[in-house]
């Protein structure tokens, strides 16, 4: 048997071992939940462990991810040209919300942080951040990018990074099949789906990890659904148009054109798609950094980009954004606002989108960068159809419910009826405090 050979089987048995026990409970919870309380519980550790300030810095600056990583590469030139130093932290995303509340409520928060667009509205309402004070610190964003920075009109974060969800794809499995590209609706979309898997049995054709649900949401926005009721203090999930939705994402397992897999159960999904496990990974800009880093195991005229596949064509996806606060209680708010406009100019979104992937929130970056324009049109396309979370700071935890009730489904423990009215209950528990203020008149 070849390498190759070996590899896919290897690669195959563990996974479909992993799924034969997916669905089982592990002491009352599945393994998801596990994972999940896992990271929670040493989210508290991380959090008391960071709020001291760190000693003889002018500034402190929190950031997750990539982001948080390579920052420092950012920050040097502001301490050179400021004589200023600042304190970098890379946040784990996993811990970064539960550590910033915590670091709120003890009245340590940096100077400056970055939050996920879901975040902005929650951190305004409690006060830990101060508006923008200047409209030249926002001139020239992507419109969708601000947008997602503003809180009822009001601008409280700058933009710094966004990310539209697009699909990659490999367009040399697609052309063996006779697909120039991905097709742009969602029933040819599947049919392409089958095509290929008729081609190669022993993989799958698309790549959707169940503990990663902006697939499905960006399915549901697809579809039309209004998730939320009543002044978006009600779920609204039991419709057609989510059912629909909740259809079309479980039928691609139940096909076995996508595999019932955690984020853990798929430890290299670059290698993975290099080596055709899977011919379709709708994903993030990020990625692009990572393909460009191992072109040597996927070589750039094997893959392309295209936009999410919708009901009747490409239509609205999920999109996430990453903006700068500052805080309300820095004792140096204008050397605060002097980082996040350093930060966010167009020389540092250009050379910040060629370190992390992430694409730039200032849209004079987007004619800067190096990408094809192959590659960069169709996430350009999608700024112009976000799909826009509600407005309300409960919707990070409703999506985590989506989650959960996701993977329930694809794994035959519910039926989709039952989850969306599962999704209704818990959606109306989390929103009820926002529903006595807005019966209340106190928020609109």
């Amino acid at each position: 048997m070849s390498d190759k050979k070996a590899r896919r089987r290897d690669w195959l048995r563990n996974l479909n071992n992993r799924n034969r026990t997916g669905g089982r409970a592990i002491d009352g919870l599945t393994p998801l939940e596990v994972t999940r309380r896992g990271w929670l519980a040493g989210a508290g550790a991380l959090a008391i462990a960071g709020c001291h300030p760190a000693a003889r810095a002018d500034l402190r600056f929190w950031a997750t991810s990539y982001e948080g990583d390579y920052s420092p590469h950012l920050t040097a030139a502001f301490e050179r040209a400021t004589g200023l130093s600042v304190d970098v932290q890379s946040v784990p995303s996993t811990a970064a919300h539960e550590k910033m509340l915590t670091a709120f409520a003890g009245g340590a928060l940096p100077d400056v942080f970055m939050v996920p667009s879901g975040w902005v509205r929650e951190f305004w309402s409690i006060g830990a951040i101060a508006p923008v004070p200047s409209p030249a610190l926002i001139a020239d964003t992507v419109p969708t990018a601000l947008a997602l920075a503003r809180v009822d009109g009001r601008d409280v974060a700058v933009p710094w990074a966004i990310a539209p969800q697009v699909q990659y794809y490999r367009r040399d499995l697609l052309a063996a099949a006779g697909y120039a590209g991905p097709p742009d609706d969602w029933e040819a979309w599947r049919a392409m789906g089958r095509t290929l898997k008729r081609r190669r049995p022993d993989d799958y054709v698309f790549l959707m990890l169940l503990n990663w649900p902006d697939t499905l949401v960006s399915m549901l926005w697809q579809s039309g659904a209004r998730l939320l009721r009543e002044d978006d203090t009600r779920g609204n999930f039991s419709q057609p148009a989510a059912e629909a939705a909740f259809a079309f994402y479980k039928s691609l397992f139940d096909e076995g054109l996508a595999p019932r897999a955690l984020s853990t159960e798929v430890q290299d999904p670059l290698a993975a798609l290099a080596a055709g496990y899977f011919a379709i990974w709708p994903s993030w800009p990020t990625l692009l950094l990572d393909l460009r880093r191992r072109a040597a195991e996927l070589p750039r005229e094997r893959w392309g980009v295209a936009r999410l596949a919708g009901p009747t064509g490409p239509s609205v996806a999920s999109m996430v954004s990453a903006s700068l606060c500052v805080s309300a209680t820095t004792p140096r708010p204008r050397e605060a606002w002097a980082l996040v406009r350093h930060l966010t100019s167009r020389s540092s979104e250009v050379k910040f989108q060629q370190m992390i992937g992430n694409l730039p929130a200032r849209a004079s970056a987007w004619n800067a960068l190096s990408l094809d324009p192959q590659v960069l049109a169709p996430f350009a396309a999608q700024l112009a159809a976000p799909g826009l979370a509600p407005p309300v700071i409960e919707w990070e935890r409703i999506q985590i419910e989506i989650q959960y009730a996701a993977e329930r489904v694809v794994r035959g423990l519910q039926t989709i009826r039952q989850a969306l009215a599962g999704l209704d209950a818990r959606a109306d528990q989390l929103l009820a405090k926002r529903r006595e203020l807005v019966q209340a008149g106190q928020i609109a």
